[in-house]
């Protein structure tokens, strides 16, 4: 009956009535406590002043989403390889998802993500930027050894 008779399956960009439900017990959840958010929260502070403090590029901001300026596309690739053969999972972005000149790794936290499991992937991150050595490199610095 909805697919003949709901107006938003006549358009491409429809969702269907499961994601609905879905987002609307997860508005349930959140709506409930604030939790879950706190402990983004957390997180989010540990991971930034984490990479800041190691000597890391990383965006300015207060978001779970962290980019780590490494400048050089080869570099990102490499980089979140090697963070791959450690287990965990990035993604290095370079042009033209990004501008020129301005490659990166995109961390995301999450409040599933326990404390132990970030202090790990810190010190994952901080052996492979000893590896590049790019920590506590300027912008400058990393360019002249890699190139844009």
């Amino acid at each position: 009956m909805c697919r003949q008779k709901a107006r938003p399956y006549l358009f491409s960009n429809t969702i269907p009535p499961v994601v609905v439900s879905a987002a609307i017990k997860v508005l349930d959840i959140l709506s409930a406590t604030t939790e879950r958010r706190d402990k983004l929260e957390r997180n989010t502070k540990f991971w930034r002043q984490g990479l800041g403090d190691a000597g890391f590029i990383i965006k300015e901001g207060e978001t779970p989403i962290v980019p780590i300026m490494l400048f050089n596309a080869k570099l990102s690739q490499d980089f979140s390889k090697d963070l791959y053969e450690r287990g965990i999972y990035v993604v290095g972005f370079f042009f033209p998802v990004v501008a020129k000149g301005q490659a990166r790794i995109r961390t995301q936290l999450s409040a599933a993500h326990e404390m132990h499991q970030l202090e790990k992937a810190l010190d994952d991150f901080i052996a492979i930027g000893k590896k590049y050595n790019i920590l506590h490199k300027t912008k400058q610095e990393i360019i002249e050894m890699y190139g844009m």
